[in-house]
């Protein structure tokens, strides 16, 4: 684990009635500002309770941080083309998965959308002066305008964008400030809400392969849920996918480019020479190999062998992922030997192994539904994800922008750090020059 430690925004820890004060002030501010979510735990769709967040910002390197936003563009157009080069899928997800069709489509680099206003926080402590230093984040607006885009683009002033949402929604705020956020600017443009079953019960192709649900138009389709297996229950939700891939709506994110996020097409990308297949600046290739740790496949063909092997000597140093989104699927350090001594070459093959990223620790309160109290100042480490949209076809990009950025802070000690999965916490950039 690095020993590196990055200092705090303001002085920690606090005075005890300090602390308990701005606390309780923090988890009202969440739940009236609907930073919130439902309970796995005590499921009850008239309750909410605040989301895990990181009671004061972390600091992050401004150069990096700029660097990261700036790439984005790039990784938009490099994605775009993996997702329509058909061959370059096939081969390399061939020992994983089979590829389906494709369609104009638009993509939100992220799936999801949260906000920490720790600026009140910093207020209501004493330090006005450091919110400057939290950066700009426009995402739920980023992404709806995309979403309306790609609406503006089907031209079908009558249709409605389709949330794809699970049976049980535990994350609603988040998806109800899209829907919001949409019906409030753009009051002309109708937002419904489906899920794969429902799509199944009450969905069609029309003609032209239009996809009516009801008796609605749905021209753009914002995937929230059919990222798992889990969320097909049958049959009838992967016909309902099917029916949904084949139509001319535009997909947010479409199958192909599910297919181009998988872990074993990044691992791929890392092969050399491969970036030079899908960009054609020399400057932008160099920009993205920058940012690859190391990635290794586990086919036999392709040095799986030596992979395991490697793996073996030193699993501590390493990470195991499956083509999997949503969470909890990762193998860590020292479970991976006894897991892959299990697997024959074909379970095996659905994993690729990546370098273990060790990021520097931060100190701060985690504020939890149910935590202690008072809470414990943790030692923390964060992930910085970059919300990105573009939207095009094979031949042209009509749109490409980024639009946000998230970040996730977890316990140092815990591999997963999801927060809806209910193992993270969200976290605001405090931006600064000092490391």
């Amino acid at each position: 684990m690095s020993e590196n430690i990055l200092p705090s925004c303001i002085s920690l820890p606090l005075s005890g009635k300090e602390l308990e004060e701005i606390v309780s002030k923090a988890k009202d501010y969440a739940l009236m500002h609907g930073i919130c979510m439902r309970s796995k735990a005590n499921f009850n769709p008239d309750n909410l309770q605040f989301a895990p967040f990181v009671l004061t910002p972390s600091l992050y390197p401004r150069k990096e941080f700029e660097k990261a936003t700036k790439l984005q563009i790039i990784l938009n157009k490099m994605i775009h083309n993996v997702a329509h080069d058909v061959d370059f899928l096939r081969e390399t997800l061939a020992s994983t998965i089979k590829m389906t069709s494709q369609h104009h489509s638009l993509k939100s680099m992220k799936q999801f959308y949260r906000k920490v206003l720790l600026s009140y926080i910093l207020q209501e402590l004493g330090h006005d002066d450091k919110v400057k230093y939290l950066p700009e984040n426009n995402a739920l607006a980023g992404l709806c305008d995309a979403m309306v885009e790609a609406w503006k683009i089907i031209g079908d002033d009558k249709a409605a964008i389709l949330f794809i949402i699970e049976d049980v929604t535990y994350n609603i705020c988040d998806q109800r400030f899209h829907e919001f956020y949409i019906r409030e600017k753009y009051p002309h443009v109708k937002v419904i809400r489906q899920s794969l079953t429902e799509i199944f019960k009450e969905g069609k192709l029309g003609d032209n392969k239009t996809l009516i649900v009801g008796n609605v138009t749905a021209s753009v389709v914002y995937f929230r849920a059919g990222y798992e297996p889990g969320h097909y229950h049958s049959e009838n939700e992967w016909a309902a996918r099917l029916m949904i891939e084949r139509s001319t709506a535009i997909k947010c994110p479409s199958v192909h480019y599910h297919l181009a996020g998988t872990k074993k097409v990044q691992q791929a990308l890392a092969k050399p020479g491969v970036l030079n297949r899908f960009l054609n600046d020399e400057n932008e290739i160099k920009q993205v190999k920058e940012i690859f740790t190391g990635l290794y496949s586990f086919d036999k063909g392709e040095g799986g062998d030596e992979t395991v092997k490697m793996v073996l000597e030193k699993p501590e140093n390493f990470v195991m992922k499956p083509q999997r989104e949503g969470g909890g699927n990762n193998i860590y350090g020292v479970d991976i030997p006894e897991r892959l001594k299990a697997m024959d070459e074909t379970e095996r093959s659905a994993y690729i192994l990546m370098e273990r990223i060790f990021p520097p620790i931060s100190k701060s309160y985690m504020i939890r539904p149910g935590g202690p109290n008072p809470p414990p100042i943790f030692d923390m480490v964060s992930e910085l994800g970059i919300f990105g949209a573009i939207i095009g076809t094979k031949e042209k990009i009509l749109y490409n922008r980024q639009v946000g950025h998230m970040l996730r802070t977890k316990v140092s000690s815990a591999n997963e750090g999801g927060v809806a999965a209910g193992l993270g916490a969200l976290d605001s950039v405090y931006l600064t020059n000092e490391f």
